[in-house]
């Protein structure tokens, strides 16, 4: 008898470790975001398809990086590829702008046409609930990360498993970016 509990004891404590090891499949398609014209956005939708995040502002020396997101979506947008570009003004007051002057901005200067969110907070005690699964292992099941910039970019595969963030410093039309889209 006591062999059977010890044994169901070891077996009981490999089946919890295993699952907490685990990474949550399909923690990312739990979330919803509003879009910048205020539409609420699934993200099951986004079931089979890669995805980049990204957090962006209209005032930053990287803000020209609009124009090789918008690049990426025209050339792989139709397939399974989706840009969700998330609006902060958490680095330097360089979003100061609201829903209407954001999407003026993109559209009137990069023709951004992929889909962009609401402003939100990426880091701290505000952090939307999103950017709390993209940097912390324990809920992504890969990595923890720092958002240390605008334009920090994270890949989520078909499956909506986390795969990999990229700093800000990386161009998205950078291989590394495309060689991952085209499953290279």
């Amino acid at each position: 008898m006591k062999r059977a509990l010890f044994f169901a004891a070891i077996i009981t404590t490999i089946l919890f470790s295993t699952a907490m090891m685990t990474p949550h499949d399909t923690g990312f398609y739990k979330f919803k975001a509003k879009t910048l014209d205020g539409t609420d956005f699934d993200f099951s939708k986004l079931k089979g398809k890669k995805v980049l995040i990204v957090n962006t502002a209209s005032e930053c020396g990287y803000t020209p990086q609009y124009a090789d997101l918008q690049k990426l979506h025209e050339k792989y947008g139709s397939g399974n590829f989706v840009i969700l570009g998330f609006p902060c003004n958490q680095f330097g007051g360089q979003e100061p702008l609201d829903a209407a002057g954001i999407k003026s901005f993109c559209t009137k200067n990069y023709g951004v046409t992929f889909q962009m969110m609401e402003k939100i907070d990426v880091k701290g005690d505000t952090q939307h609930p999103l950017y709390a699964w993209l940097t912390q292992k324990a809920k992504n099941g890969v990595e923890d990360v720092e958002v240390r910039w605008n334009f920090d970019k994270f890949l989520i595969d078909e499956s909506g498993h986390y795969v990999k963030h990229h700093l800000y410093k990386v161009n998205p039309t950078d291989e590394v970016i495309t060689n991952w889209i085209e499953g290279k």
